[in-house]
């Protein structure tokens, strides 16, 4: 499978590459420049058909000219220990909860996977990888758990002052594990721009083979598109009419992975999704990307350490309009409209919702009735735990959910000991030392 840039389509990478580069020379972001016709294998997964086992054959679909299906294999089935749960919530609705990782938040999924096929490929090929991000806390917790025993990746993070937690004491890169952790004073504006920095220093980043396991990095991005087969596998024999999925906002990632699952002949009809500043509906009701008002030769360099997804979507309707309008469908969403989601959420289903799951059950109560006169099923994504969403939960409906205990000892915070950091320089002392 090949990879191209958003920027420019006469450019073609091998995943392996496009995954430690992240971001393109051009200043764009890496997007699949071919995508195989699944149908046949489409047709033949059914509810049986286990989630390491989609994962492992598009992995090998993906990746074929670049690795033997046993490695593509071995890969999935490292990456997920656990599945998303798809359930019957009514005649023609169905949820997907994407929240049954490592800590409670979908991004498990994806960077899990990415840790996954570093390590698998890395033995192989021999070499290491540096994670450089900001966090506010959670890629810590998570990488945490899935850089155990991994023996050519390690991660330096950098936080707030104040705000590392979930790292266990043993993956501390001072006491022999894979995680360096870094605070720093300022603004989450001031210490991104200060990651940035060092990704600007490119004989840096090639000489230490720096990456970023935010989702500006593409193999996040094929991680979420497995969520859209299994889901369609566990519901194939349940529907005769289109599936529409309903997602959260700012949830770009996904909506990706959705429409990529789309082009590779999954039989899906669109997605239904809240309005937000940088996704609408214009007084027509057509999507308008927010964005796309400055053209994308006049923008400045992706950064690293910011989500992609947004140009990733530009890139795909670039050229079609028509289909955007087809299959994206923006819904204004008021905070009242919310609210009244959530309670339906719990009374009729005994579901706890996170603000944003219950934004996207809001939508399904606006298009949904038009949809279900002509046989259609949405399936609402829950994209993270509802205790993670406790307060908001105990205001609208009145209780919380309880919070499982992987997901609070990701929130017990860590005191380091250490002095803060104050530029990029000292990031990159951290590097060498690594």
């Amino acid at each position: 499978m090949q990879f191209t840039s958003t920027r420019d389509s006469k450019l073609s990478v091998s995943f392996s590459q496009a995954v430690r580069d992240c971001i393109p020379a051009d200043g764009g972001v890496f997007i699949p420049s071919q995508i195989q016709d699944m149908r046949r294998w489409i047709n033949y997964i059914d509810e049986s058909t286990p989630f390491t086992s989609i994962a492992g054959s598009l992995t090998t679909a993906f990746m074929h000219d670049e690795f033997s299906p046993i490695i593509c294999e071995t890969i999935a089935m490292d990456a997920f220990p656990k599945s998303p749960v798809v359930s019957q919530l009514d005649d023609n609705l169905f949820s997907m909860e994407l929240f049954h990782g490592f800590t409670g938040y979908h991004k498990d999924y994806g960077v899990s996977y990415l840790c996954s096929y570093l390590e698998a490929t890395l033995t192989l090929t021999g070499g290491n990888v540096i994670f450089l991000d900001y966090t506010h806390g959670g890629l810590g917790a998570l990488l945490s758990r899935v850089l155990k025993g991994k023996k050519h990746i390690k991660a330096v993070l950098v936080y707030k002052k104040g705000t590392v937690r979930g790292i266990d004491e043993d993956c501390l890169a001072w006491n022999g594990g894979n995680i360096y952790p870094l605070e720093m004073d300022g603004t989450e504006h001031e210490i991104k721009e200060c990651v940035a920095s060092v990704f600007a220093d490119r004989n840096l980043v090639e000489k230490f083979n720096l990456t970023v396991a935010d989702s500006t990095n593409v193999c996040r991005l094929l991680a979420q598109i497995f969520f859209f087969p299994y889901s369609f596998a566990q519901i194939k024999k349940k529907v005769s009419g289109d599936i529409y999925y309903a997602i959260g906002p700012d949830t770009y990632g996904t909506l990706m992975a959705g429409l990529y699952s789309w082009r590779f002949a999954l039989p899906l009809s669109g997605f239904l999704l809240p309005s937000t500043s940088a996704l609408y509906a214009d007084p027509t009701g057509h999507p308008v990307i927010t964005d796309s008002v400055v053209d994308i030769s006049h923008r400045g360099t992706m950064s690293a350490v910011s989500p992609a997804n947004l140009e990733r979507l530009e890139s795909f309707f670039r050229s079609n309009q028509l289909m955007m309008r087809n299959f994206v469908f923006p819904e204004d969403i008021s905070e009242k409209q919310r609210d009244e989601a959530a309670k339906e959420l719990y009374t009729k289903f005994g579901l706890f919702s996170s603000p944003e799951t219950a934004e996207a059950y809001a939508v399904i109560r606006e298009r949904g009735p038009e949809l279900f006169e002509d046989a259609a099923s949405v399936v609402l994504i829950a994209h993270n735990h509802p205790s993670l969403s406790a307060e908001y939960c105990r205001h609208v409906i009145g209780e919380a959910p309880e919070t499982p205990d992987y997901i609070s000892r990701s929130f017990e915070p860590v005191t380091l000991g250490r002095g803060l950091i104050t530029c990029a320089d000292d990031i990159k002392s951290v590097i060498r030392s690594l």
